[in-house]
């Protein structure tokens, strides 16, 4: 492996991490690092100066450029040959959905089509703002086979909406090795209130292993070059996954070695939906949600910004392999732009209050503000 690819998978698991830990409360979570990663990387290709410089900085680091990423990604978007009976499968989707009177870019279309099935679609978002929305979330079902047929919920997209970037993944993959559906049996789960009997899958086989910095790894071998990778710490996970960071991962990485193993695990079902923009501000991505936002690269027009980055993650795993789907969409819309400076009005003295019904000019309240 060459040191560029080192480089940018260290930046890979670092962004990877980072949004989990931004992300996680402190029950079950899930998220796609790869389909966050993908949509970002849409973002980043659309803005200019500041704006895309935010972004590419929590996507490549100091280490990894986001074209670096972007081969990342493309590298991941096709499985290696099959070898066993079942067809391993996979599906990425990367669409600009515009509303028609937004004026593109010359060659923007051509930089999207770079990425794993990149294409310009439009949608009715200013004449018919939930059409809109209905158009994206059926592209998203027939990519994620149905597993996320709503990304965007109602009242998602409004009428100032005149752009979403979206990409969606799907992922069904056999283990190499089925784990046998007659040794699953219920087992102990110790979860943080106490033990809880739950199916336990069983399989004694050579799996990748690898020991370090109070963290056990098992790697569990599918078709296609994929793996699922277990982390067991060996404390409560509430203190230890503050530890795991892309150094931590990496090197848990580079000592595995094959093992004999008896692997014990729970089958895994999970469907996590959620909006990333609050946890994209704690990580210094700000800029393209504010009216300073520049997205030159995809328009001429300036008001240009990102209202909401909405993400859903769905994983299970049983006997047979795993099975996953994600989606993001960076929802834009456009803003007024300031044509002078502000008036500063600071409330800081004794003031009057009135609320009243705007139509009919009705008053609901009126109040003196002395001591509020």
């Amino acid at each position: 492996m060459s040191a560029r690819t080192d480089s940018a998978e260290s930046a890979h698991l670092r962004f990877a991490l980072a949004v989990h830990r931004a992300t996680a409360g402190e029950s079950d979570a899930c998220v796609s690092p790869y389909s966050a990663a993908s949509a970002l990387g849409l973002v980043t290709d659309a803005a200019r100066g500041e704006t895309a410089d935010e972004v590419a900085a929590l996507l490549a680091g100091p280490e990894s450029t986001p074209a670096e990423q972007a081969e990342l990604l493309a590298a991941a978007a096709t499985l290696e040959a099959r070898q066993g009976r079942e067809e391993p499968v996979l599906a990425v989707s990367n669409t600009l959905w515009a509303w028609d009177g937004l004026p593109l870019v010359d060659g923007y279309s051509g930089t999207l089509a770079r990425w794993p099935s990149g294409t310009v679609a439009q949608a009715p978002f200013v004449d018919d703002p939930d059409g809109a929305r209905s158009a994206i979330n059926a592209d998203v079902a027939a990519t994620t086979r149905e597993l996320i047929p709503e990304l965007l919920p109602p009242r998602s997209i409004t009428a100032d909406t005149v752009a979403t970037l979206v990409n969606a993944l799907y992922l069904r993959v056999p283990w190499r090795h089925p784990f046998p559906e007659d040794d699953t049996a219920d087992g102990d789960f110790h979860t943080p209130d106490g033990p809880m009997p739950v199916p336990m899958m069983r399989q004694t086989a050579r799996f990748g292993y690898a020991e370090a910095e109070g963290w056990t790894a098992v790697s569990v071998p599918a078709e296609g070059g994929v793996e699922a990778l277990v982390l067991l710490p060996d404390r409560r996970l509430a203190d230890a996954e503050s530890t795991m960071d892309e150094h931590v991962l990496g090197s848990l990485l580079d000592r595995m070695g094959p093992q004999q193993v008896r692997l014990t695990m729970p089958r895994v079902s999970l469907d996590v939906p959620g909006a990333l923009g609050g946890a994209l501000r704690g990580l210094g991505v700000r800029r393209m949600f504010t009216p300073q936002a520049d997205f030159g690269a995809l328009t001429d027009d300036p008001r240009l910004c990102v209202s909401e980055v909405l993400h859903q993650a769905v994983l299970r795993l049983d006997e047979s392999g795993l099975e996953g789907a994600a989606a993001t969409a960076a929802t834009m819309r456009l803003v007024s732009m300031p044509t002078q400076e502000p008036v500063v009005v600071d409330v800081n003295r004794p003031f009057l209050l009135l609320v009243r019904h705007a139509a009919s000019g009705a008053v609901y309240f009126l109040a003196r503000v002395v001591t509020p």
